[in-house]
């Protein structure tokens, strides 16, 4: 079964754009965003996808991703996702050897700004880079199917710019 073992945090400078390797638009609507499941469809880039991600378990949980025709993941997004849909733009970063995903968020979320590192399991150690700051990995709130129910700019707090 396919899995994702990941971590989330949040940045707390922006010394990470001196590593950046890759950027990408994304785009992505949530079909179901249920405790025990959740359905999304991606557009990243120029490329469509759609996701079934299970519960987690600690770090991991089962995920199902597959590439489907950039058009449909367009109109699937229209047609069946739960609004707002989740813009921002994910940067590819090298730090120590692993890459890490820095998600800068716009529209209903903007302000927001985290990192995630895949692991090969849940034990790895991970070399945390000083813009790494709070880990955000158990706190729902920074799930992004959550963040379509309730957007960032609802939580009263102020964006911090960086």
């Amino acid at each position: 079964m396919p899995v994702e073992i990941e971590r989330k945090f949040l940045v707390q400078n922006d010394n990470w754009k001196n590593n950046v390797v890759s950027e990408c638009q994304y785009r992505q609507g949530y079909i179901s965003c249920e405790k025990y499941r959740t359905v999304r469809v991606r557009t990243a880039c120029n490329r469509g996808f759609i996701t079934i991600k299970g519960m987690r378990n600690g770090l991991t949980r089962p995920e199902y991703e597959y590439e489907i025709p950039f058009n449909d993941a367009v109109e699937m997004m229209e047609l069946f996702c739960l609004k707002p849909v989740i813009e921002k733009v994910r940067y590819k970063v090298l730090h120590n050897n692993n890459y890490w995903e820095i998600d800068v968020f716009d529209k209903e979320n903007q302000g927001l700004i985290t990192a995630e590192i895949e692991m090969e399991n849940e034990t790895v150690e991970i070399d945390l880079p000083e813009w790494i700051g709070l880990d955000v990995t158990d706190d729902p709130r920074y799930s992004n199917s959550n963040l379509v129910k309730n957007p960032y700019v609802n939580w009263g707090v102020k964006a911090k710019v960086i």
